[in-house]
């Protein structure tokens, strides 16, 4: 396993599902899932199996021995199998501050979206704010997913910004709604 230098704990668990620093043998998935969710992602154009294997040994595998890294990103596992992957990207080290990336397995958006989404939350919360001693974290979402809304708010992030018309999707201009979370520890 890759270990980050600037984590103590490189294992969050709670119950059966864990994140653990992202593993080169989920990219694959990760791929898939990005593909077929690229419409509310920051993604202009499918993956390519080299694309992802460029990005994993190119982006990904330098992350790991910086002591400030621009993201941390984790596979999210249940029961030791890949279901998700995400982490803190956008990392402002001065401010203290980070952005949440999550990206779960399609098949399970219909069924356990919100369960999933909650996990994760929590497990990056502890990585956020008790490892990192963030200050603030947030998630940035194209206002085409109405389900994450009541799943943020129900995990204590509230809105704090909609950015009108400023992304240009399926050409039109989409809102982006920004949820916040800041450090009570």
């Amino acid at each position: 396993m890759n270990c980050y230098k600037v984590l103590n704990k490189q294992v969050y668990t709670q119950g059966d599902f864990s994140i653990v620093p992202i593993r080169y043998e989920d990219r694959l998935d990760i791929m898939k899932w990005r593909n077929e969710q690229i419409y509310h992602l920051r993604q202009h154009k499918p993956l390519t199996i080299e694309d992802q294997n460029k990005y994993f040994s190119d982006v990904v595998a330098g992350l790991f021995g910086l002591e400030k890294p621009n993201q941390i990103l984790f596979s999210f596992l249940e029961s030791d199998m890949c279901i998700g992957y995400g982490g803190l990207v956008h990392i402002n080290w001065i401010d203290k501050n980070a952005e949440i990336s999550f990206v779960m397995n399609t098949e399970l958006e219909r069924e356990a979206f919100s369960k999933h989404w909650i996990l994760f939350l929590q497990l990056i919360e502890e990585v956020a704010f008790v490892e990192l001693k963030l200050h603030k974290i947030s998630t940035y979402a194209l206002d085409l997913r109405p389900d994450l809304y009541p799943v943020l708010e129900k995990a204590e992030y509230n809105e704090e910004a909609v950015l009108k018309k400023h992304c240009l999707f399926n050409f039109e201009y989409v809102n982006v709604v920004i949820h916040s979370k800041f450090n009570n520890l």
